[in-house]
């Protein structure tokens, strides 16, 4: 749960970094964030939450569907599933491109951008006609009140606006170092640089 929800959130947290990547910074030795880029959908006074969007799991969406028992699918989709994080890995989180079908637990995250937590969705692309661009994660990324602004500080974190079509279009693998150079950012030299500046 996210607690209570200030009227006045925009003048309590002016410098929110809702709808923002973080950008592992060389220095990380969480393994669980170690080289991960984090598509941040919360940050208040209370916290963050997010999921790490370059981290597959030996899981397909196939895979998924036949666990939870959603029958009529057509076996052959090769997306992998995410490793959204070290919190709660029991929970599945769909992450789209927002559309005009309507999903039974959807937080709208952006103009271009929703999160849904409800089956309904993967029912729905397991017959073909869920949302284009998809992505699905199990667990997310918590930090409690302050936490992630202290390890900003630190410069753990390279803090950048999200971009739809880092999420979408580019390859696991790769949205770390794409996410980086559309904002002239070489995360390859970042790497041979030590200590803090």
């Amino acid at each position: 749960m996210h607690g209570r929800r200030a009227g006045s959130q925009n003048d309590a947290m002016p410098d929110s970094l809702r709808n923002q990547f973080l950008i592992a910074m060389p220095g990380m030795e969480d393994p669980n964030f170690a080289h991960s880029i984090t598509y941040l959908w919360e940050h208040s006074e209370e916290g963050a939450m997010g999921l790490v969007i370059n981290r597959a799991l030996d899981l397909s969406y196939d895979e998924i569907f036949d666990q939870l028992d959603i029958g009529d699918f057509t076996p052959g989709n090769p997306s992998r599933v995410l490793s959204g994080g070290p919190v709660r890995t029991d929970r599945g989180f769909v992450l789209h491109r927002n559309t005009e079908q309507q999903w039974h637990s959807t937080l709208p995250l952006s103009e271009e951008i929703s999160l849904t937590t409800s089956r309904d969705i993967l029912e729905a692309m397991a017959r073909g006609e869920g949302p284009q661009d998809v992505l699905v994660a199990l667990g997310y990324a918590g930090w409690g009140p302050g936490q992630l602004e202290r390890e900003i500080a630190e410069n753990a974190w390279l803090t950048l606006p999200a971009l739809p079509a880092i999420l979408f279009d580019v390859p696991i693998e790769r949205r770390a170092h794409a996410a980086a150079l559309h904002f002239g950012i070489n995360l390859d030299l970042l790497s041979s640089v030590h200590g803090t500046a």
